[in-house]
């Protein structure tokens, strides 16, 4: 049986931190001033979130990562999965969430903290997106984590469920006191399930207070819950106390290393991301906590929860005491190598199911933020060049330029007399086709490629109007156009994820969407169809369709 393409998959809340530093944190009815980051800025963005946080750890000591989930199609989702992929992370996300979470964290001078959560899209997650959406991307992993702090607790149990129907041990981080969960994610009941549900648990200090009241150590409270909840193993961690295990035939403390704190902000998650490679290493528990215990005091020397570099493991290992195994390559780093000459089937089959879900994804999120208005008013500009005696233009730049080749042609099949402009004979004479009363279509992913905005600016100096279809509506060529058909798409797939895929795809959609408007706007008829295909079966479907519907008409004049 091959390896799991991933060592751990893990799904919670994906946060931009909004760090500000003041010289304590205050309560109600105080005010304070803030002091600067360096630079003189006053605050500092950062990738966050305790999924992003514990699995970044977990990539630095030297794990595979995947994470999945849902973001909003904001400029802080886009910055939190730019982050996360040059940091070598594969992402499964979809973009439908109302807004991407982010979190203002207020750091005093002894390192404490006040964090304050807005969940968003982190908490709009449902339980049928996993088993329909995620469900295939959770079984290439060796480990599924996943939280009690932002998800819908049902959205939890859906995650746990579907692990253990693949035979996937599952780690569940218990990050909020249970009052607190249960005031905003759920049941009581719900969370007694997921946390019986779960492999092994990792409870907070505050849950820890909740679900074992009365207990005097770490080790009676991890071996409480173990019995109570029948996990195969519970580790309990205590800040500067250390952590606690009990698994079987073992129930040991484990101390923490001293080390100043700059920020105790992800601790907790850090420390996850060591427990998560000792359990892929099948280290022994006290080893595994010690790890866990290295990575989260080298979190608190830093500002942040999420790793600042992979460098990081250098100084985990050094406090450590031991030499850590080799960081597993990710798919970006791997980039510049030469591609195996003779991939399995296996791989073969990986890449296109990766590449089929992640355009299905893609168009469907294009689909949901579609602009209908700007179609339509597309199509009126159109019509209205028409009515002057105007005609249609389609341009474009490299792959872009078959798109243009194609929509002319789909264009003049229902009725809107247009032709391809070649973009760079355009500013060698071809500029002589395009009439000032004419709209010239012009196709740009980018929207900043300098051959297009050049033949957009002399399009626009000719006295024609131009409609820029683009994956960048704040890109050059948007700014030149008279009107934006947006199409934007986040990933072209395939290994290296650089070839216009998807984003071909888009395109063709949006322009295929305007002929149909403009089709429904001129009534076009099966006879007139049948006019333009002399020849073929589509122009003999016409054909019929046109006699039967004059029968038709024929048969109700009659009676």
């Amino acid at each position: 049986m091959d390896s799991p393409a991933l060592d751990v998959a893990g799904c919670g809340s994906m946060v931009v931190d909004i760090f500000y530093r003041a010289p304590r944190v205050i309560t109600s009815d105080e005010k304070i001033l803030l002091e600067p980051h360096r630079g003189g800025e006053f605050e500092r963005r950062q990738i966050g979130g305790v999924a992003l946080n514990h699995l970044g750890w977990a990539r630095v000591v030297g794990l595979r990562v995947g994470v999945f989930g849902k973001m909003g199609p904001d400029s802080n989702g886009a910055f939190l999965r730019k982050g996360v992929e040059e940091f070598g992370f594969e992402t499964h996300l979809s973009l439908d969430g109302s807004a991407s979470s982010f979190a203002p964290i207020i750091v005093d001078a002894r390192g404490g903290r006040a964090i304050y959560m807005c969940r968003g899209a982190t908490g709009e997650l449902r339980p049928d997106e996993i088993r329909t959406y995620h469900a295939n991307f959770m079984r290439r992993a060796g480990l599924i984590s996943t939280e009690i702090s932002q998800l819908p607790l049902r959205t939890v149990i859906a995650i746990l469920q579907v692990a253990r129907e693949s035979s996937i041990p599952t780690l569940l981080d218990v990050d909020i006191a249970p009052s607190d969960a249960c005031y905003s994610l759920g049941t009581r009941s719900e969370l007694d399930r997921a946390l019986r549900l779960a492999t092994i648990l990792k409870p907070s200090k505050a849950a820890v207070r909740e679900l074992t009241p009365g207990t005097r150590n770490m080790q009676g409270a991890a071996r409480a819950l173990r019995e109570r909840y029948r996990s195969t193993a519970v580790v309990v961690t205590d800040g500067p106390g250390g952590c606690a295990v009990c698994a079987e035939n073992t129930c040991v403390r484990v101390p923490a290393f001293k080390i100043k704190a700059v920020d105790t902000t992800g601790a907790g998650d850090a420390f996850l991301g060591g427990v998560i490679a000792g359990l892929k290493w099948k280290w022994a528990w006290p080893e595994i906590g010690r790890l866990a215990n290295a990575a989260g005091a080298v979190c608190v020397g830093q500002l942040g929860a999420f790793p600042a570099s992979l460098d990081l493991r250098t100084k985990i290992a050094k406090l450590y005491g031991r030499a850590l195994p080799k960081l597993s390559e990710s798919k970006f780093e791997a980039l510049g190598k030469a591609a195996d000459p003779t991939p399995s089937e296996s791989t073969l089959e990986v890449e296109l199911d990766k590449f089929f879900d992640l355009a299905i994804d893609e168009l469907s999120k294009l689909r949901a933020h579609l602009d209908f208005e700007s179609i339509y008013r597309a199509a009126h500009m159109i019509r209205s060049a028409e009515t002057t005696g105007g005609r249609v233009h389609v341009t474009g730049v490299g792959k872009p330029e078959h798109i243009a080749r194609y929509a002319a042609g789909l264009f003049c099949s229902v009725g809107t007399i247009a032709t391809f402009l070649h973009a760079t004979e355009t500013l060698h004479g071809s500029l002589g086709q395009v009439h000032a009363n004419d709209v010239v279509i012009a196709i740009s992913k980018s929207g900043n490629t300098e051959e297009i905005c050049a033949v957009a600016i002399a399009i626009k100096e000719h006295g024609a109007r131009l409609i820029a279809v683009t994956g960048d509506p704040d890109s050059t060529l948007a700014g030149i156009a008279d009107l934006v058909l947006s199409a934007p798409i986040d990933h072209e797939g395939g290994r290296l994820g650089l070839a216009p895929r998807v984003s071909i795809m888009a395109e063709t959609l949006v322009l295929a969407g305007l002929s149909v408007a403009l089709e429904a706007a001129r009534g076009l008829t099966h006879q007139e169809y049948s006019r333009w295909h002399r020849a073929g079966a589509l122009g003999e479907a016409a054909r019929r369709l046109a006699a039967e519907r004059g029968s038709r008409r024929r048969l109700k004049a009659i009676k």
